[in-house]
């Protein structure tokens, strides 16, 4: 898994602190941002966050490439709706040798691992036949239509291909962008740096934040699951690990 932060509003923090502030003041927003020191930006915005007046959080964002990750992890990633996505496309990129993800648990069993990766070079097999077998049909019906071979060849390809992706495994390795403002962001580590979400969206997420904590100490300060500067939510489905959490998230 390979996950980078490639851009995000500049000075978070001391954006966050200006626009709070402008609802409580009556200077405008260049005395106020004069007056903003280090330390009152860390106060205010640790203040707000304290508060959960998390209105202000939104008017920053973070854009996140990531990759080696599977269409399994993607598949939940996007649930968060508040957010934008740009997802490498399986109608228009043929996967001549498509990249899997293999979870630990099966990886660290002979056997399992085994039957796991005879089932990735099947599905291979299978794309990559019906995916000749649909071109040929499409190249054919275009040519007797009347379309040149060029056109015909390329048009008959992504039919092909558009098709055939549904054999791909919910393993196929993929890549994304995505955007997200400060408070989805916060909401997002909440949820799935929780030792009850998801092993592979869970990394996802720790990698996320400690690119987010480089740049906007203050905002993430105390950004991860709710038991990690707090009771745990989750009630009876507890992990039990509040102590071992609240020491990871305090020192990512």
């Amino acid at each position: 898994m390979k996950v980078r932060l490639i851009e995000h509003t500049p000075n978070p923090d001391k954006v966050v602190a200006i626009a709070a502030k402008l609802c409580y003041s009556r200077a405008g927003v260049d005395d106020i941002e004069k007056k903003l020191s280090d330390e009152e930006t860390e106060r205010f915005v640790q203040m707000l966050v304290d508060m959960r007046h998390e209105s202000p959080l939104e008017h920053v964002s973070f854009t996140f490439a990531a990759e080696g990750i599977s269409r399994a992890c993607t598949h939940q990633l996007v649930r968060h709706r508040i957010a934008s996505y740009s997802q490498q496309s399986q109608r228009y990129v043929r996967l001549e040798q498509f990249e899997y993800i293999l979870p630990p648990a099966i990886e660290a069993i002979p056997e399992a691992a085994e039957k796991f990766k005879e089932a990735m070079e099947s599905d291979q097999r299978t794309y990559n036949e019906i995916a000749k077998i649909l071109f040929q049909r499409y190249y054919d019906e275009m040519m007797a239509g009347g379309m040149s071979e060029k056109k015909a060849k390329g048009a008959a390809e992504k039919k092909a291909i558009e098709d055939a992706r549904y054999v791909f495994p919910n393993a196929c390795e993929t890549k994304i962008v995505l955007t997200m403002n400060a408070r989805a962001l916060l909401h997002f580590f909440n949820k799935r740096c929780c030792e009850r979400a998801q092993w592979e969206i869970r990394d996802m997420a720790d990698c996320m934040l400690a690119e987010a904590k480089k740049v906007a100490p203050f905002i993430f300060k105390n950004a991860g699951p709710g038991c990690a500067y707090g009771p745990c939510p989750e009630g009876a489905m507890s992990c039990g690990k509040a102590t071992v959490m609240r020491e990871k998230y305090r020192n990512l």
